[in-house]
């Protein structure tokens, strides 16, 4: 996978689009620093570029197609179409999972008419629930969660989501809070790390 774009590093860390929320109009988070370039990791050993086909999260019942999602025209993040069969979207400017660096996924919380997202359930992961990438190259990468953090939306911590990491680690994000009258008040953060990878001692981000 090619190195980093500091342009849609940048507009990672300051998309409103990156709550997928299925519509309303989010806070912008402040700016983190850019991201190391993706290097091999241990384990699954996804080829280079090798993106994620599906995602399972079994604690919560999700087992979803993943489709690649890069910036929209505004220079924003793109999220998943709001329709009947949800998805959730990788963001194309992480790695893939498995490689070092944090892999970050978005999923709708709700899908508007067509009512529960696919992340509808994101908030009640806990530490040590598995979570499984399949690759298109057919690997998969395995993740253990860390940590599940509930943010308002104007303190989104765009440096704990898209800071350096020295290994293969997942970031999964979606809506919850309170609703409000365009959207959510916050966004659900999930950390995970691959199975084998050390986790941080406190078990919060």
């Amino acid at each position: 996978m090619s190195r980093f774009s500091r342009r849609a590093f940048a507009a990672a860390a300051l998309a409103s689009a990156l709550t997928a929320c299925g519509g309303g109009t989010a806070e912008r988070p402040r700016a983190a620093r850019t991201p190391p370039s993706p290097e091999p990791a241990r384990g699954s050993r996804p080829a280079a570029g090798s993106a994620p086909a599906r995602l399972l999260i079994p604690a919560i019942g999700v087992d979803t197609p993943v489709m690649p999602l890069g910036l929209a025209a505004d220079g924003t993040v793109q999220v998943p179409p709001v329709e009947a069969h949800d998805r959730a979207g990788w963001y194309r400017h992480s790695p893939p999972p498995g490689r070092t660096g944090p892999s970050v996924l978005l999923g709708h919380v709700t899908v508007g008419r067509y009512g529960d997202g696919v992340f509808r359930h994101l908030a009640r992961l806990r530490p040590g629930d598995r979570v499984e990438a399949r690759l298109e190259d057919g690997t998969a990468a395995r993740f253990a969660v860390t940590a599940v953090r509930t943010v308002p939306k104007n303190e989104f911590p765009a440096d704990d989501v898209y800071g350096n990491v020295a290994r293969p680690e997942l970031r999964l994000i979606t809506c919850g809070g309170a609703r409000t009258g365009d959207g959510y008040a916050d966004n659900v953060i999930v950390f995970a790390v691959q199975d084998g990878a050390e986790s941080p001692t406190s078990g919060e981000r």
